[in-house]
């Protein structure tokens, strides 16, 4: 079979829509190497993850001869189906909530993954016009795409109460995460990210970007009621404006010196700082899915998480679960996982066993389903499985 992607997120993007996008075409060139994989972009751009993929013979980077209007226009309306068309693509794949807008004319089947409507739950998060514009080409791609993929069930719950898709139509397949997490770190890179970093000896870390709707202040106000004094909260995102409240928080309290902040992080070094944590705090109020949350597992860190979305569906029934509002019980969940041996030890156990349902191999065959059903719904043929 020969699929097509919409590549954009997975050349220019490094974190979130980007490491799907690459995973997806990873996972499936790995498990599935007789089909061709076409990732089409309006550019290039250098990333090492990508020119990884790219060495297999059957991934291969497509760009237009001319892009106008930043390659918008090419990606949307214009040129990326006809290159597709051209490559004789069986089927295509939007990764990122986004299909052409001429995808129903070309008669290529299509399957469209939507990882979150968090624009649609929470729309004082976003500024107008870009809510205007997701609005717009979720809508389409939804009505358009012959089949669509959740990465959950609360975002399934979502698609189908947002854009009223008939439930039959969607296919709930969880994202895995990179590989590299489930591999303990080495002593070399263990200190090495130490060094480059200037990591406490002893911290709870969390990872994301540093918004408001991630939620991070609650564990700084939690650090401060914390038993173990000697404990650091380490910070791993990109900043906005919610950094200058957290820190400004942090000051008035005098938690100023336990707050370690990395704003860029070399993804070879990211295991280290998971499997060095002696807990992983993610106090989102909502997420599509929480891939740090299974990054953590995978790297044998205890997790302490917030309810209200699709966080349990990543993090198991070990995992510790807060009200996003409450200091207190955030403070006691940190409060148990660091003073409690044994609950660590089967945190540490129960997440890791959880984890496996995340594993590539199940990644790749259940895509592969949905795109089966794809086809047949379709009235096309594929050759994809191995025989």
């Amino acid at each position: 079979m020969i699929i097509g992607f919409d590549g954009k997120r997975a050349v220019f993007n490094n974190t979130g829509l980007g490491n799907y996008s690459r995973l997806v075409i990873d996972v499936l060139s790995e498990f599935y190497p007789k089909n061709h994989y076409y990732i089409y972009s309006p550019k290039a751009k250098e990333n090492p993850e990508l020119t990884a993929l790219l060495s297999r013979g059957r991934v291969h980077l497509k760009l237009p001869r001319k892009a106008p209007l930043g390659g918008s226009w090419w990606r949307s309306v214009s040129g990326m189906m006809a290159e597709a068309q051209r490559h004789h693509v069986q089927l295509f794949h939007g990764l990122s909530g986004e299909l052409p807008l001429n995808i129903a004319k070309s008669g290529i089947p299509s399957v469209l993954t939507i990882h979150d409507l968090i624009f649609k739950r929470f729309p004082k998060f976003y500024k107008p016009i870009d809510r205007a514009i997701y609005d717009f080409k979720f809508k389409h791609a939804c009505r358009d795409a012959t089949r669509i993929m959740a990465i959950s069930k609360c975002t399934k719950h979502e698609i189908m109460h947002f854009y009223h898709v008939p439930e039959e139509k969607i296919d709930v397949v969880y994202q895995g995460c990179n590989e590299i997490f489930r591999q303990p770190a080495s002593d070399f890179m263990r200190q090495a990210a130490a060094d480059r970093y200037r990591l406490p000896k002893r911290y709870i870390l969390s990872v994301g970007t540093v918004e408001e709707r991630k939620n991070v202040l609650l564990a700084v106000k939690a650090l401060g009621h914390i038993a173990d004094k000697d404990v650091r909260l380490v910070i791993v995102g990109h900043h906005t404006r919610y950094y200058k409240e957290i820190m400004k928080y942090a000051a008035a309290h005098g938690l100023g010196h336990r707050i370690f902040s990395i704003s860029h992080i070399r993804t070879e070094y990211l295991p280290a700082l998971y499997q060095m944590a002696e807990a992983f705090v993610y106090p989102s109020r909502f997420e599509g899915f929480g891939i740090p949350i299974l990054e953590a597992l995978c790297s044998g860190t205890p997790v302490v998480a917030a309810t209200g979305s699709c966080l349990e569906e990543a993090g198991g029934p070990d995992t510790l679960y807060v009200d996003p509002d409450s200091v207190e019980q955030m403070t006691d969940a940190l409060n148990r996982v660091l003073g409690d041996a044994s609950l660590r030890s089967r945190m540490i156990e129960a997440g890791h066993s959880y984890s496996q349902r995340f594993a590539a191999s199940t990644m790749a065959s259940q895509i592969m389903d949905v795109y089966e059903r794809t086809l047949k719904q379709a009235g096309g043929i594929s050759d994809s499985r191995p025989h």
